[in-house]
């Protein structure tokens, strides 16, 4: 039996990651040290013989006896709320946590895929963005402890490939959405669905003019996997071409959930806000065969029930999460 290693185990993708290599028969460690992940997306996983999980921070040495044959790293904060609260450790495990897997899979001889992300092309002023298109990232402005976090395990990822000839993988994640987010995730989804649940307007940043492309969650990790499985060195981006304003976007979730009598509130747009995000995902068709089969509407159904299924008090657990142990003062 083949064995991979995941990190960001307990996030929102590395769960479901999870939940796909178990089903193909790989048995799965899991990594994660719960900054932002959360223990109740691989609850169900516990007691089977063929995951481990165990509770490290990947900024720190990581060392396995058994053998590792893939390593998928996908530890990391991933949103706003998350990385401007804690933006060292953001760059700690984009970097120093990147090193780590590098090495762990270039000492076991495993093959590695990293996640970044369509952050790395900043505010693009080339649209749809392509893999060649290198980004127009502002690398003081208050997202850089993301976006340049991204934008070196890239680097650093070549670098093990080109000087220790390790198997490596790249994939651009595009919004992804889907059960298990977490509500004060500060993402749009996640930021519109708790506020519908709490009965509250939607807030939309700036005029809503700008765009995002949003992809369900399965059909995310079946890129991934394929990807994983190819042959091909070097970024692919994985995500939904199907564009949308985010003004648009919310009177279509305001319809989908029948709540006419929201309103939305407009505040002024964050700095360095993406104002269009598309993927061009020719490369993907090409080489992995793969494209989004998921539509909105079905895929935001599914992601409704889940947070419908939710207790209050599950609702209440992932909206709140205490940064304050990892800030220092």
């Amino acid at each position: 039996m083949e064995r991979v290693l995941i990190t960001g185990v307990a996030g929102f993708i590395g769960s479901h990651l999870a939940d796909r290599f178990l089903a193909e028969g790989f048995e799965v460690v899991g990594l994660d040290n719960f900054i932002t992940g959360n223990p109740k997306n691989i609850e169900h996983l516990s007691g089977r013989d063929d995951f481990r999980f165990v509770k490290h921070d990947v900024s720190v040495p990581f060392y396995i006896d058994e053998k590792i044959d893939y390593v998928l790293h996908f530890a990391s904060p991933a949103s706003p709320v998350d990385y401007l609260k804690i933006p060292i450790q953001t760059m700690k495990v984009g970097s120093l946590g990147t090193h780590n897997m590098l090495g762990l899979a270039k000492k076991h001889k495993a093959r590695i895929l990293v996640a970044s992300t369509s952050e790395v092309y900043g505010d693009p002023l080339v649209h749809p963005q392509k893999e060649d298109y290198w980004g127009n990232v502002n690398p003081v402005g208050p997202r850089s402890v993301y976006d340049e976090a991204k934008r070196f395990q890239e680097a650093l990822t070549m670098a093990y490939y080109r000087f220790h000839s390790v198997d490596v993988r790249i994939v651009r994640i595009f919004n992804t959405y889907g059960p298990r987010m977490r509500l004060n995730d500060g993402r749009v989804i996640p930021a519109f669905i708790g506020q519908i649940l709490r009965g509250e307007n939607l807030t939309v940043f700036g005029d809503g003019s700008q765009t995002r492309s949003f992809c369900y969650i399965d059909d995310q990790v079946e890129g991934i996997y394929r990807l994983l499985m190819s042959d091909y060195v070097g970024p692919v981006n994985i995500g939904n071409p199907e564009e949308i304003s985010i003004l648009d976007f919310a009177k279509e979730l305001l319809n989908l959930t029948n709540n006419s009598e929201l309103q939305i509130d407009f505040k002024p747009l964050p700095q360095d806000d993406p104002k269009r995000r598309c993927p061009d995902i020719s490369l993907a068709r090409d080489l992995l065969d793969w494209e989004p089969r998921i539509g909105r509407k079905e895929g935001m159904k599914r992601t409704l029930d889940y947070f419908h299924s939710l207790t209050p008090e599950e609702i209440k657990q992932a909206e709140h999460k205490d940064f304050s142990r990892y800030i220092k003062p």
